[in-house]
């Protein structure tokens, strides 16, 4: 069975186009101009980050893939039976269906993306693979509050599968929220299962956002193509490059778009100046120790019970138990 969802109801103007335009107008107003980087995925966005999943140079998805083929069956002991799988940023549920074969029962499966179009893709697919599974699409930004859709069936439990290295696009204190949010949304003995990028030599981090053909140029590019589009703005996206680069002392990656020359963008009424190589950072991506997921975890009402990693410990996919007083 499969419905689509969303947070709220559609007026004339689409809500989630409301808060996009909202996001990068603020944005780029600070005096270090940002774009959130949630926003790469519309569906044009979505198939490049699906080309550079396949990239030689980028190792999480291979190895978190690895990961889940070898593990899968020891993850979905933990989530148990009759469980209600929760996904944010679902993308193309590539991993999900590992989880979803050895899923015992399962009582439904909401998958939760901002890239409707991409979603509605991926969640028939789906549909059409597991017939047995109630399937409820919700088209939503996961950082924000949540109403999941009713389900046919009862829940055991809520489990928030959470992959790819998405928690580290966030700052540390924002990363703290959203999984006291999401504690809260899984309640009383549920979980989360969280997909984490690890520190590593700081070289194969780089070139892993530094693709020689291109692609993650593009990718990050694409953003300022989507905004053009959607919010009728007038970036002039040649004359920005990309740029990546690993800072050792946070552990994180920065991506960020580089104006080549003095120019001015308009957006909705507004202007925004931009100097010979200003930058607009659209993108943190922290990497992790175990120790520091750890304890991410404690300060979030979350118990680490489980972590499973490949061989060179560049990736890890960690079963975190809702703590009691949190839940109640």
């Amino acid at each position: 069975m499969i419905t689509t969802s969303t947070n709220q109801h559609l007026s004339i103007r689409n809500p989630l186009l409301v808060a996009f335009r909202a996001d990068v107008v603020r944005g780029l107003r600070g005096p270090v101009k940002t774009l959130p980087c949630k926003y790469f995925y519309d569906a044009a966005g979505s198939e490049l980050f699906e080309q550079i999943t396949e990239l030689e140079e980028y190792y999480p998805t291979r190895t978190e893939l690895a990961i889940m083929r070898e593990h899968a069956p020891a993850m979905a002991a933990h989530l148990g039976q009759r469980c209600l799988l929760i996904e944010y940023g679902s993308g193309s549920s590539l991993k999900t269906r590992l989880l979803l074969d050895h899923l015992v029962h399962p009582a439904g499966y909401i998958p939760i993306d901002v890239s409707g179009e991409h979603l509605q893709r991926s969640a028939q697919a789906l549909a059409g693979d597991y017939p047995g599974i109630d399937i409820r699409p919700l088209c939503a930004d996961f950082t924000r509050p949540l109403r999941l859709p009713e389900l046919s069936k009862p829940e055991a439990r809520r489990v928030v599968y959470f992959p790819g290295s998405t928690i580290g696009n966030f700052t540390h204190q924002e990363a703290l929220l959203l999984l006291r949010k999401t504690a809260l949304l899984c309640g009383g003995g549920g979980a989360v299962l969280l997909g984490a990028d690890m520190r590593k030599d700081p070289r194969v981090i780089e070139r892993a956002y530094n693709d020689h053909h291109g692609v993650t140029a593009r990718f990050n590019s694409n953003l300022l193509v989507r905004i053009n589009r959607e919010l009728g703005a007038d970036f002039n996206v040649e004359q920005f490059s990309h740029r990546a680069f690993y800072d050792s002392a946070v552990g994180r990656i920065e991506m960020h778009l580089i104006s080549r020359r003095a120019q001015s963008v308009h957006i909705d009424g507004e202007t925004f100046f931009f100097q010979p190589g200003e930058s607009i950072r659209t993108e943190y991506s922290h990497k992790y120790s175990l120790r520091g997921l750890c304890q991410l975890a404690e300060a979030s009402g979350l118990e680490s019970r489980r972590v499973w990693m490949d061989k060179r410990h560049y990736f890890s996919v960690n079963y975190l138990a809702v703590k009691a007083q949190v839940a109640c």
